[in-house]
């Protein structure tokens, strides 16, 4: 299997500062390729989200460089990616905590890593940023850490009524607020034809599930520049509809 990968990010139209931490990067190792990506987005309510979104995300990519190669050397254990991310996110707490205490401010950031192989996908998040999986139709892999999305899972609202629901950026869980984090991983067989998707909530607001379908797989799929045209059209189609905050994405085709 191959991968092809494209991001793009953008401030959007009324914040001064993007708040949106990414990367993306393709590996080849003794055991297959691989592709391992990050997205961040720093507190848009806190102070400095910039700080802790790119904390963060350079903590992930420390740990591809410096474990990642170890690991690949032979068949990956879904057991010790669990500990090795579950730790990295604790150091990362506690330090972007101490961070705020020093500086006199609160800040925080969710995260969405992703790793894929040749035969499986290994998914962390925290917050509200998602990653999806697009073919024939699209899925949401990750579930929304939000005050929306448990008021939805306890029955008090249905999935129209949240739309249009107060509070749709009240985070529940992030990094750097509280003494503990807690996130959730996802482990699954990886798709060929397919793309996955890592985003910000900035790039999903204004557009539908059946809007990043067409303009993602069915337009875009396979070639990096047409990828890249595609994340910038929803980026600009965004933004027409008046989405306000930073808007980032990342995609993946697999072939």
């Amino acid at each position: 299997m191959d991968f092809y990968i494209s991001a793009a990010t953008d401030t959007g139209i009324t914040k001064r500062v993007n708040q949106d931490s990414l990367f993306v990067r393709k590996l080849k190792t003794r055991t297959g390729n691989m592709v391992f990506a990050v997205l961040c987005d720093g507190m848009g309510g806190l102070s400095q989200g910039e700080v802790a979104s790119a904390s963060l995300a350079q903590a992930f990519s420390d740990w591809m460089w410096d474990y990642l190669p170890l690991l690949s050397q032979g068949p990956l254990e879904d057991g010790v990616i669990r500990e090795q991310w579950i730790h990295a996110l604790d150091v990362q707490n506690q330090k972007i905590q101490s961070y705020g205490y020093k500086n006199g401010c609160k800040t925080g950031s969710t995260v969405t890593a992703l790793l894929l192989t040749e035969e499986r996908y290994y998914l962390c998040n925290i917050g509200d940023s998602r990653a999806y999986e697009i073919g024939e139709g699209t899925v949401q892999l990750t579930v929304d850490h939000t005050v929306i999305a448990r008021e939805v899972e306890l029955g008090n609202l249905t999935r129209e009524q949240a739309k249009n629901a107060p509070m749709q950026n009240v985070l529940t869980r992030c990094v750097g607020v509280k003494n503990q984090v807690y996130p959730d991983l996802f482990f699954g067989e990886v798709r060929a034809q397919t793309v996955y998707m890592l985003c910000s909530d900035g790039f999903r607001h204004q557009i539908t599930e059946e809007e990043m379908q067409k303009h993602l797989w069915q337009l875009g799929r396979g070639d990096v520049s047409r990828m890249k045209e595609q994340e910038e059209y929803l980026i600009g189609l965004n933004r027409q509809r008046g989405e306000t905050d930073n808007i980032s994405v990342i995609t993946i085709f697999t072939q």
